[in-house]
């Protein structure tokens, strides 16, 4: 699979209004990329495209090897972990599961298991626990977790599936630095673990060693894609922030500072 995501000439209208526009954009086996852009910069509904979720009103998809139109899409998104703050609104049920069990819940796309575990299956998830530092937290129950424990353990849970593509949907938004910095060190295990990554974010500082390429939104078009030392520039971030801004490099990662005009 050379191909992991080819988006070509792609539009979605929604009541009339042009929500993306002419999106062109591949993603190759071995590279882990970023989506950045405002917010309202169409970053979710491309990856409701990517998910199945939204269908192209023009331009062709094929995610996986699926071609949209030609393969089922449903068995295309049991190949695709998702991790999202919209699953936060499971919390009520996550709150009376152990860490395991929440992490368990992944191979059944449940909140709660309501089928037969193996041992494999729990040996499993105690290796991904370990390689997400997560096994001191044996036995603990969701609700007493930090907020970085509780993203830690939901990316665990969309890893007991072993996707080929994790999509990471701005899983920092709310946390302090310090979780910031937990949820972000997990991503060399993702990578590891041979899955694709898309971490979807407007925060450039998030953007670690691991990602290989980014995407620039604006607006619903896809401005500039490509490596991310060609493309995080202060010109087209200052584009796509419309305010000028300067980035600089540290320890690998780019960070961002507002510049005078």
């Amino acid at each position: 699979m050379d191909k992991i995501i080819n988006i070509e000439d792609v539009k979605w209208i929604k009541g009339g209004q042009e929500i993306l526009k002419d999106i062109n954009w591949m993603v190759k086996s071995g590279e882990h990329w970023a989506v950045l852009g405002l917010n309202g910069s169409g970053k979710t509904s491309l990856l409701n495209i990517v998910t199945g979720y939204n269908y192209p009103t023009m331009g062709d998809v094929t995610i996986l090897d699926t071609t949209f139109g030609k393969a089922s899409i449903p068995e295309m998104r049991k190949r695709i972990g998702v991790v999202s703050t919209a699953l936060e609104r499971f919390d009520a049920t996550l709150n009376n599961q152990t860490v395991e069990d929440i992490v368990l819940s992944g191979k059944f796309s449940s909140f709660g298991i309501y089928q037969e575990v193996t041992d494999k299956d729990r040996r499993k998830a105690e290796s991904i626990m370990a390689d997400l530092r997560l096994d001191y937290l044996h036995g603990k129950y969701y609700r007493t977790l930090s907020q970085g424990e509780k993203r830690r353990a939901i990316i665990g849970r969309a890893l007991m599936t072993e996707p080929d593509l994790l999509i990471l949907d701005e899983p920092c938004s709310g946390l302090d630095i310090l979780s910031r910095e937990d949820v972000l060190g997990i991503t060399e295990s993702i990578k590891e673990r041979e899955s694709h990554l898309i971490y979807v974010t407007h925060h450039i500082e998030e953007i670690t060693d691991v990602i290989t390429h980014v995407l620039l939104m604006k607006d619903g078009e896809a401005v500039v894609s490509g490596k991310k030392e060609d493309v995080l520039t202060s010109e087209n971030l200052s584009d796509i922030y419309k305010t000028p801004v300067k980035i600089h490099w540290e320890n690998k990662r780019p960070w961002l500072s507002i510049s005078s005009k």
